[in-house]
């Protein structure tokens, strides 16, 4: 990621970075070398402050301020406090040249110890709907950026996605990929229902539940169209069309929602669920044939009703129409009582650092771990962020607890997250495309690698 640290993390290590508020914990700080700001054998005062709470001295009710005295050592420094609130705290240092060095560190509540911060897609494509690049290819390139996790959701097609899992299952890498696709159905009379979903981690796949395009590539066999054994039969087009006008005739709408639209949508959101996967409703206004994709009307009706999981509140495009008003929408509706949960993806279509879109959003999921079910419990229980990074001054949008978060975690934990990653991205991709030397090369390269973010995490992360 394009994640700029803070300029004291390049010359020292500070660990852990977040604790559970009301414990006492030590914290480390380690230079880099020597003659860096503090002397060897010196006291110092550690000045500690709690950003949430304001100025002692003008808000003595709840600023929050200590005084520390420790010496430096060989090592460094070790500090040992304890952080009484959630949120971020500063610590500051004076030296004999009356310059001033802070470091950060969090604390968080009962509720959050345990759940660490995964960053990733969960919306993108390949070159096998109408992306540029091999699936394999996309999923190594977006691990070198950084991402800990991703879905290919291909147009009309699950099964790309399985065969990135594929490619990838006798390669030791701590990168999770999720099965996925962007659900698109045939026509109903001639009439398509055009709102596009995304299918996060269903265990069978919708797009071929019909006769269609990934039906009439792949066949209709299980193992490239779910991955589990009971997944439903396929449909004809015939049999598909009857159902969905069934439906339409059923369901009640407001007379400015078109009900075979309304209710095909509704399909689609349920069985997604019944596959265990994460229902995500998508771009509405993403302007196509000089509209948004979907009406107003239609965007009211999916939220009064709750019939989606999450909410991609950023992603595909960056002009402000698209994330601008969505996130203006979002507000507005938990502002009228409308909760749900909001994800960012990049809906990628290229992995080059020169695609504009290429890195343009993502997802921060606060998780127990880095799973499919895990990640889509943790969506759904709301924690987490959608992360825009169109500009490099980078915009979370979400509930404000974890804005506040994730805003510490992208300056004081994603960059180190993320000098790690790139190494290993670069190794998968060299472990599948590369000669035989450089796979066997990767393949032990990855091999000593393994585990190493999850030793990082329990550096980070002292609960």
């Amino acid at each position: 990621m394009a994640f700029k640290r803070r300029k004291e993390l390049w010359t020292f290590d500070v660990f852990p970075k977040v604790i559970t508020a009301g414990k006492e914990k030590t914290i480390h700080i380690r230079p880099f070398g020597n003659r860096l700001f503090f002397t060897v054998g010196k006291e110092y005062t550690a000045v500690l402050t709690w950003l949430n709470g304001g100025s002692e001295d003008q808000f003595p009710s709840t600023g929050y301020r200590r005084r520390i005295p420790v010496t430096v050592t060989e090592n460094g420094i070790d500090l040992k406090i304890t952080l009484p609130y959630e949120g971020e705290y500063r610590i500051r240092f004076q030296n004999e040249e009356n310059e001033m060095i802070t470091f950060a560190v969090y604390a968080v509540d009962d509720d959050l110890v345990g759940m660490y911060p995964f960053i990733g897609d969960l919306h993108m494509h390949t070159n096998y709907s109408d992306g540029d690049h091999d699936p394999a290819n996309v999923a190594a390139s977006y691990r070198a950026h950084g991402y800990d996790f991703l879905s290919i959701t291909d147009h009309r097609r699950y099964y790309p996605s399985l065969y990135a899992i594929e490619q990838f299952k006798n390669i030791p890498t701590e990168f999770n990929l999720v099965m996925g696709e962007e659900v698109h159905l045939p026509p109903i009379n001639g009439f398509r229902v055009c709102p596009h979903t995304i299918n996060f981690g269903g265990e069978y796949s919708i797009n071929s539940l019909v006769e269609d395009e990934a039906v009439e590539e792949v066949g209709k066999d299980k193992k490239v169209r779910a991955t589990r054994d009971d997944c439903p039969d396929v449909m004809t087009r015939e049999q598909f069309e009857k159902k969905m006008l069934a439906l339409a005739d059923e369901i009640d709408v407001p007379s400015n929602v078109d009900p075979l639209v309304a209710s095909t949508l509704k399909w689609i959101y349920d069985e997604i669920r019944k596959a265990d996967g994460l229902a995500i409703f998508v771009h509405p206004t993403w302007i196509t044939g000089e509209t948004f994709h979907d009406s107003d009307a239609l965007n009211d009706w999916m939220v009064e009703n709750k019939i989606f999981d999450a909410f991609e509140v950023l992603g595909g495009e960056n002009y402000f129409e698209q994330n601008g008003f969505q996130t203006v929408r979002y507000y507005e509706d938990r502002a009228k009582g409308h909760k749900y949960p909001v994800v960012g993806s990049t809906d990628s279509h290229n992995c080059t650092p020169e695609n504009r879109n290429a890195y343009i959003c993502s997802t921060i999921v606060f998780s127990p771990e880095n799973e499919r079910k895990a990640l889509i419990d943790s969506i759904k229980k709301f924690r987490s962020v959608a992360v825009d990074t169109i500009s490099k001054e980078f915009r979370l949008v979400g509930e404000m607890r974890y804005v506040r978060y994730g805003c510490f975690l992208l300056k004081n934990y994603f960059p180190i997250h993320d000098d790690a990653c790139f190494e290993e991205g670069r190794m998968m991709k060299q472990a599948v495309y590369g000669t035989d030397d450089e796979k066997q090369s990767a393949l032990a390269m990855l091999s000593l690698m393994n585990g190493r973010m999850k030793k990082m995490r329990d550096k980070y992360f002292s609960f």
